[in-house]
């Protein structure tokens, strides 16, 4: 007879709450950073092959894989607040079937989308500006990879439950598996076997069945932290996390949206300027890796305090988060200001590629000080109860904020498009970051 699984301690309500943004925030950047270095991966050793219309087609099938992982993303926001808030006001079984209800709900929600990606496939790529060759090349990678996207999001929710309970090391784990499942298939498939973009495809989707074995081991079996689905209170648990959920993923959704008005103003000027933005679209989550996990790691700090009625670490944790972003950005700045001549030649980039590599290392990346804002209020919102206030922020600046200055950037060319495609971050990360601190003084 088995022991009956212990009680779930919170671990954020008492310690350094900058030391907690830190430890969370840079384990869940080491995972991140192996997620889309999966992705970076393979752009560098599609990039070998010295096909332009091969790397184009990985930016236009990132695009649609972007839409994707942000979907799973916003599903993740919903589990990891509920769950973290739950476990903060020490409600144990609850957490725990509710931590059931998720993996069921994100399982389901992600045939759906995968099914609805398949029947628009060609709708879509063609809308973003593929043509020829590289429609071709897209389609093939995508027919593979959509059909493991309901193992990647209920791995993606495993790894929620994993952060929302504290386990950051563990959560890191599970992507980083990803990660070197990736780096060790991608060679062997594209080179020796000469599959090229289709062994990447499927290298891709052997990754995502080994995110998802460690990812269920550690919550089902570590922490025990599944129980008992119970259909009776199905509705209850999914009207929960779907009022975090929905307008996360809403949120989402907002930045692949703005991504691929950009690609479309980009297409015209050539595969060089499709493959240069594809370079930039890899490295960006990996040079900012901590800012792009202190969504997800600073969400279940809030949530915990919340639910202990901590308010005072509730707005602690808010300043200490931005804190810590700006010390982020202004590291991988310098990094990529530093080793843009590198990064350059380790991509093949030529002509206008290079151009719009060199750009954005140089000047461009400074606008993520306003990106990780926006991604610390976000987070802010999400947690007390104001989620359409981060769908909000989010959609204006992927449409008001990006649209229209892509346009008129693109009468300058390609790097017009680039620069014009920042705005949107700094006017509504400036104007996200005031209203969080509005909320947070309100508890």
């Amino acid at each position: 007879m088995s022991n009956p699984p212990s009680a779930v301690s919170p671990r954020f309500v008492t310690g350094s709450l900058f030391r907690h943004i830190a430890v969370m925030s840079t384990t869940g950047a080491i995972g991140l950073i192996a997620v889309f270095l999966v992705d970076l991966i393979n752009l560098f050793y599609i990039s070998l092959l010295g096909q332009q219309h091969m790397t184009a087609a990985v930016a236009f099938a990132g695009v649609v894989g972007f839409f994707q992982v942000s979907f799973c993303v916003g599903v993740m926001i919903g589990i990891a607040a509920v769950v973290a808030r739950t476990i903060g006001a020490g409600r144990t079984e609850d957490a725990r079937r509710i931590a059931t209800t998720s993996l069921v709900l994100m399982g389901v929600a992600c045939i759906l989308v995968a099914i609805g990606g398949y029947v628009f496939l060609e709708q879509i790529l063609s809308s973003l500006g593929a043509t020829g060759e590289t429609h071709v090349h897209a389609t093939k990678y995508l027919q593979i990879t959509l059909a493991s996207m309901p193992v990647l999001g209920v791995g993606m929710a495993c790894s929620a439950l994993l952060r929302a309970i504290g386990d950051a090391k563990r959560s890191m784990t599970v992507t980083l598996t990803g990660a070197m499942v990736t780096a060790a298939l991608d060679p062997l498939l594209i080179f020796g076997l000469h599959l090229d973009l289709v062994g990447a495809a499927i290298a891709m989707v052997v990754a995502r069945l080994a995110i998802l074995s460690v990812a269920l081991h550690g919550v089902r079996r570590t922490h025990q932290l599944l129980g008992k689905f119970e259909p009776a209170k199905l509705r209850a648990d999914a009207r929960a996390i779907g009022q975090v959920s929905g307008p996360a993923i809403m949120a989402n959704l907002a930045t692949p949206f703005g991504l691929a008005f950009v690609t479309s103003f980009m297409a015209p000027f050539g595969a060089q300027a499709v493959a240069g933005m594809a370079t930039i679209d890899r490295l960006t989550p990996v040079a900012f890796g901590l800012v792009y996990a202190l969504s997800g790691s600073v969400g279940p700090i809030i949530g915990q305090n919340l639910g202990a009625r901590r308010f005072d670490r509730v707005r602690q944790t808010l300043k200490d988060s931005l804190l810590f972003m700006s010390i982020a950005v202004a590291s991988a700045w310098l990094i990529l200001a530093l080793g843009q001549n590198l990064i350059i030649r380790a991509f093949s980039a030529q002509g206008l590629a290079a151009d719009l590599i060199s750009l954005f290392c140089s000047f461009v990346a400074a606008s993520f000080f306003f990106v990780g804002a926006l991604f610390v209020s976000n987070a802010a919102f999400n947690n007390l109860g104001r989620p359409l206030y981060s769908m909000g922020f989010n959609w204006a600046r992927a449409t008001l904020g990006t649209i229209p200055f892509a346009y008129i950037g693109a009468h300058y060319g390609a790097l017009g498009v680039l620069v014009g495609s920042s705005f949107g971050a700094i006017i509504f990360g400036s104007l996200a970051t005031w209203v969080a601190f509005r909320l947070t003084a309100r508890q």
